[in-house]
């Protein structure tokens, strides 16, 4: 059993025996006329050039669905300051992911910097090490023509990701080529995978952040390491979550356990497309960042104790269970979250404080992997284990790597001349520079030796090298010239991709 993923939060049950049309197509939701409207207004220039069109901060069109009202706005000065710490972290990542992994959760707890959030998620999430590993291979499956079967689906999919975002609105436009490249790509790289309609507003979320190369390999990784088996045709590990949310629910609020078990509430009903889409489509955007940000640190438990918030504050006491006599009432309910339970500031705190570990899920895994095989046999599609957040990823890396540095946005040959140098080169003047760095370090720059200073340079003659002998080129120092003429934004091009 399952539901349709639509474009606007949880939607009524599905007919029995569906389950597999999720990796197919998408019924077009209430918003569709709206959204084929927004998508026939041409190029991405001409949409954007309506007078009237004003985007929020996130990229949405004010007054959508999408758009949000007034937010709790971070006070400039703090938010310079988590991105002086957040770059300091990025440009010395592995040393923080090996000693100090506590301080990097806490600050994905707090949120991430806008300006640096697409690079962070990158480095959470091991997408930066395997675009490394992989050099060129985006590329190459981005010029290879890809499957028809899988090219139709995800064709018809892309205007409906997100219609009321800038970078999706214009049928055809940037975004959803970008979309369409990133989703075909993934059918080549895991051509017995293909496409399940759950990627695409993975890989769009992804793409808001970070160019489309960047946004592959975080998907991979995603359906490699964070969420394996989501995708597969089956959807086996999505059931298997959704017996293992139900459980730890009676743990967290027999309450709302009671009422869904009285009302024989399937849980692949109320779960799949908040698990599958990682809540994209059903938070305020502000929540969903703030969600994926802690996702991408600590992992599927994130998933889990969201899920397990929503469903306590909807039908955690016995006066909201009042109200939801039957199966349509509660699932009415679970449509209709409260904005309050949804709002960021709460639910993260919420989130944060709930006592559900990675220890307990895996318990609970091995215990419902039991009761599936007992009852409906061995997996069809068995997936690997998944990691649970950064470290875990990082220390599952096979062999030695290289270490993930800063590359800068601009790069210069080491004898170029930089601008206004009035053709100079650094090399040049740093020889120029040489013999008055001795007198600058004595505070005596352009006065003669007295006697007694010439009396020691004669006794040390012996010590000191030939005068005619070639001076040694100093070492090069382009990169250390090169990053200090960078702006804190721009040591990487992902640090301001929006």
């Amino acid at each position: 059993m399952a539901k349709s993923l639509e474009e606007n939060g949880p939607r009524a049950p599905a007919a029995e025996g569906s389950l597999s049309g999720t990796r197919e197509s998408l019924a077009p939701g209430p918003d569709a006329a709206a959204a084929d409207e927004l998508s026939s207004l041409g190029s991405d220039s001409e949409t954007n050039g309506f007078a009237e069109r004003r985007i929020d901060k996130f990229g949405f069109i004010v007054g959508s669905q999408g758009a949000e009202g007034a937010l709790e706005e971070v006070p400039l000065e703090v938010l310079r300051q988590r991105e002086s710490k957040w770059l300091d972290m990025l440009n010395n990542w592995d040393k923080w992911m090996a000693k100090k992994h506590k301080k990097i959760r806490l600050r994905c707890q707090k949120g991430i910097p806008p300006s640096l959030r697409g690079r962070a998620w990158q480095y959470l999430s091991g997408g930066k090490v395997k675009l490394q590993q992989n050099p060129g291979k985006f590329d190459e499956l981005d010029m290879s023509p890809g499957d028809p079967k899988w090219l139709d689906v995800i064709e018809r999919d892309l205007h409906r990701q997100f219609p009321f975002h800038e970078m999706f609105v214009s049928r055809g436009g940037h975004g959803q080529q970008d979309l369409f490249r990133v989703l075909k790509a993934y059918t080549l790289y895991r051509p017995e995978e293909g496409y399940c309609q759950a990627q695409a507003p993975i890989a769009a979320v992804l793409l808001m952040h970070m160019p489309a190369e960047q946004a592959f390999w975080c998907l991979v990784q995603i359906c490699e390491k964070y969420l394996p088996g989501y995708y597969s045709e089956k959807l086996e590990a999505i059931q298997l979550d959704g017996e293992i949310l139900f459980s730890l629910l009676q743990k967290v609020s027999p309450v709302a356990h009671k009422h869904l078990s009285q009302q024989k509430i399937d849980p692949l009903l109320y779960m799949t497309e908040w698990f599958m889409c990682a809540f994209s489509r059903t938070l305020p955007w502000s929540s969903v960042l703030r969600v994926w940000d802690m996702f991408f640190c600590e992992g599927v438990k994130i998933i889990f104790r969201v899920g397990l918030v929503l469903l306590k504050q909807a039908l955690g006491s016995p006066e909201k269970v009042r109200g939801c006599q039957g199966q349509y009432e509660t699932i009415e309910r679970l449509r209709s979250l409260s904005p309050k339970v949804m709002q960021e500031a709460f639910l993260v705190q919420e989130v944060v404080e709930l006592p559900v570990t990675e220890r307990q899920i895996e318990r609970e895994h091995l215990i419902q992997l039991r009761r599936w095989q007992e009852t409906r046999g061995e997996l069809q599609c068995p997936s690997p284990p998944r990691l649970h957040g950064a470290k875990a990823i990082l220390e599952a890396e096979p062999g030695p790597r290289p270490s993930l540095q800063p590359s800068p946005s601009i790069r210069l040959p080491p004898d170029a001349p930089l601008s206004g140098s009035k053709g100079k080169s650094k090399a040049s003047k740093q020889v120029q520079k040489e013999p008055r760095e001795p007198a600058r370090e004595s505070g005596q720059q352009g006065r003669p030796p007295t006697p007694s200073q010439a009396k020691a340079a004669a006794a040390a003659g012996d010590a000191s090298p030939p005068q005619d002998a070639p001076a040694q080129d100093p070492a090069p120092q382009d990169s250390a010239h090169h990053r200090s003429r960078e702006s804190l934004t721009s040591q990487e091009s992902e640090d301001t991709y929006l």
